[in-house]
Order: C-alpha cells, then sequence, then structure tokens
C-alpha cells in the first residue's frame, strides 16, 4: 500500500512558506502523492493553485486532487486546460481527483444550483477528454497544452452514493473513499468492485501525532466539519490519532484492499510530517 500525505492547505492560517516546506519534505520523505483537499466556503487555498506551488519545488511524488469539486466550475474547457496545464508543468504527476461535492454553501457562493450536480460532473468529464486529446475548437486548433499521458490525466472520483459509486466504476481510473474511517473506506470499495469498478482504491484519513495530537485533531476536525456536528465526531473516531490508532488503521487499510492512504493533516506544524515520516520509516 502506498502512502501520501495531504498538504496542510485546508488548516486555517498555513503560511505559504509552510505549504511549500511540507511538498518539498513529503518528496525527499518518500511519500508517494502530495495531495490538496478542496472546498470553496472556508479559510483554504485553492487546491489546484497548492498544487501548483509543490509542483514547483517537487521531482517526483504524485499530484492530487483530493478532491475537486468540479460542478462549482461552470467552464469546463477552462478546467481541461488548468489541469493540463498542470500535468504537463509538473511532467504528466497529476491525478485529477473529482467530486460532485455535497455542502450547499459551496454552491450558494458559486451560484451554480446543486440539483443535476452528477451529470454536470460526467459532461465536463466527457469535455475534458475530448479536450484533452486535441479536439479542434476554434481557428487556432485544439485547446492546449496536451497533457503528458495521451488521453489525459488518470481521473479518480469520489463519493458513497449509490450513483456516485457507479459513476466512478464506470468512468475513473480510481476510487476515493471519504474521510469517516476504515469502516466506510471498506464498505464503498466492496460497492466500486461490485459495480464493476477495476480501478485503484485510494481512502483519505486524517492523521495527528505528538504530545498535543487529541487536542489538535479535535480542534481542528470539529472546525473543518462544523457544519455536520454527526459527522466531525465519526470523522474525529475514524481519524489515525497517536502512533497505535496510526499503525491500526494503515493495518486495516491495507487488509481491506487499499492500494494508497492519503494522510491529512490536523496542523500545518512541520514537525506532523517528520513525525510521521520516522513513524512509517520504524
Amino acid at each position: 500500500m502506498e502512502i501520501g500525505v495531504a498538504l496542510p492547505s485546508t488548516v486555517r492560517e498555513t503560511p505559504g512558506d509552510a505549504l511549500v516546506e511540507w511538498a518539498v519534505e513529503a518528496d525527499r520523505g518518500g511519500f508517494s502523492s502530495v495531495a490538496a483537499l478542496g472546498r470553496l466556503v472556508y479559510d483554504n487555498y485553492d487546491g489546484v493553485v497548492a498544487l501548483s506551488a509543490a509542483a514547483a519545488v517537487t521531482e517526483r511524488v504524485k499530484l492530487v486532487t483530493a478532491i475537486l469539486l468540479s460542478p462549482l466550475h461552470g467552464n469546463a474547457a477552462l478546467l481541461a486546460k488548468q489541469a493540463a496545464s498542470l500535468d504537463r508543468l509538473s511532467g504528466g504527476r497529476l491525478v485529477l481527483g473529482l467530486a460532485a461535492g455535497a455542502r450547499p454553501d459551496d454552491f450558494n457562493a458559486s451560484g451554480v444550483p446543486m440539483k443535476g450536480r452528477g451529470r454536470v460532473l460526467e459532461q465536463q468529464i466527457a469535455e475534458a477528454k475530448a479536450i484533452w486529446a486535441g479536439e479542434r475548437r476554434g481557428f487556432a486548433g485544439g485547446i492546449g497544452p496536451a497533457p503528458v499521458s495521451p488521453g489525459g490525466p488518470p481521473i479518480m472520483l469520489g463519493g458513497h452514493s449509490p450513483k456516485a459509486v457507479e459513476r466512478a466504476a464506470r468512468l475513473a481510473d480510481a476510487w476515493i473513499s471519504g474521510s469517516g474511517g476504515v469502516e466506510m473506506f471498506a464498505g464503498g470499495a466492496a460497492a466500486y468492485r461490485a459495480a464493476g469498478g477495476r480501478g485503484r482504491l485510494v481512502a483519505l484519513t486524517y492523521f495527528s501525532l505528538g504530545a498535543h495530537a487529541d487536542e489538535l485533531a479535535d480542534r481542528y476536525l470539529n472546525d473543518y466539519y462544523g457544519f455536520a456536528p454527526p459527522y466531525a465526531q465519526m470523522v474525529l473516531r475514524g481519524s489515525a490519532i497517536g502512533p497505535a490508532r496510526l499503525r491500526e488503521t494503515l493495518t486495516r487499510l491495507e487488509e481491506a484492499g487499499c492500494d494508497e492512504v492519503l494522510l491529512a493533516p490536523c496542523s500545518s506544524g512541520l514537525d506532523q510530517l517528520k513525525e510521521l515520516r520516522e513513524f512509517i520509516g520504524e
């Protein structure tokens, strides 16, 4: 099982230089990926922008949007161009994780209707693939740049509803679970395989280490998921807080068939990444 890390791009007041340091240290530390979570109405960095910064200071790690809420982006052609640009600039390291989204405030702030967002997501994928294939769109030809890999970067889809799982099985190269713990991953992975999905299985799990691990996780997760307190508590219960729970979580995810876990921090302190690297290296 591969182990990647999420940048602290959704931790409030994370300095830009700290974000860059996380990317550099993750690249040096042998992690498989650096990821950026997606959300609009919150004090966080845009995921594509954060990964662009990471691309400039890394050489090896995959760059994963986990997850980009594509229905909020009304211009599918522009979104396809941004993704291809990041893929090209990084030497083909982008994994484009997409989802339909579930927070009404994100849609209200965007002036985009929530109804029909799954259909919009499918249309955007089809549009992006046509653009990445070089389809002519105007006098100057197609919309460049061309992605490094023919057909475009790998697409990873999230979601646990039956429609979301079926969509991932039909259209994606990978499926990613939400942050509700090992049981959520196992149930979703089984549904994805039952729907015919043959792509990679990815899990998103929060972690917190060090003397104040419980305090950091409690404060961050109850803030980030404050719009849904019961879900915040479920995420907290399913998070890898402290070395014992982290070891158990990684073991159980691997046993459940997880191909890659993305460990998301509850603090932007670089000590979290250093402790995680030491733990993984044991």
